[in-house]
């Protein structure tokens, strides 16, 4: 099971929510054909696909505008638990929780992405 928390952009509180359970593959964007549909300027119409590999899942990002965790801009990188993804150096911030959860609420805690120097870019 995997979870996508939408941030409120003022406030650290779950503005939205959608669970996942046999989705492989999630698909986050603008376009309608979309899992997650953020009605943003600064969101491509592809932006974001969370994918489910053998060792968990991974994050690849597809928008033009880029996507980014502690600031840093990142093209694919694995997932830990409660890692939170901005969407566009000023978008949307969708936070990543895995397995089974009592509730949405949103976790402390930005530096939760493992990264390897492959697959993040400078700013």
């Amino acid at each position: 099971m995997i979870t996508l928390i939408l941030l409120h952009p003022l406030k650290s509180i779950t503005a939205q929510s959608w669970t996942f359970e046999d989705e492989p593959i999630i698909r986050i964007g603008r376009a309608m054909d979309n899992h997650v549909v953020l009605y943003s300027a600064v969101v491509s119409r592809r932006h974001v696909e969370v994918r489910q590999v053998d060792e968990g899942w991974q994050v690849i990002s597809l928008g033009a505008n880029g996507t980014y965790v502690d600031g840093e801009l990142i093209f694919q990188a694995p997932v830990i638990d409660g890692v939170i993804l901005r969407l566009a150096r000023s978008g949307p911030q969708v936070q990543i929780r895995l397995g089974e959860n009592d509730s949405n609420e949103v976790i402390a805690g930005t530096t939760l992405l493992e990264r390897f120097p492959q697959t993040v870019g400078s700013s």
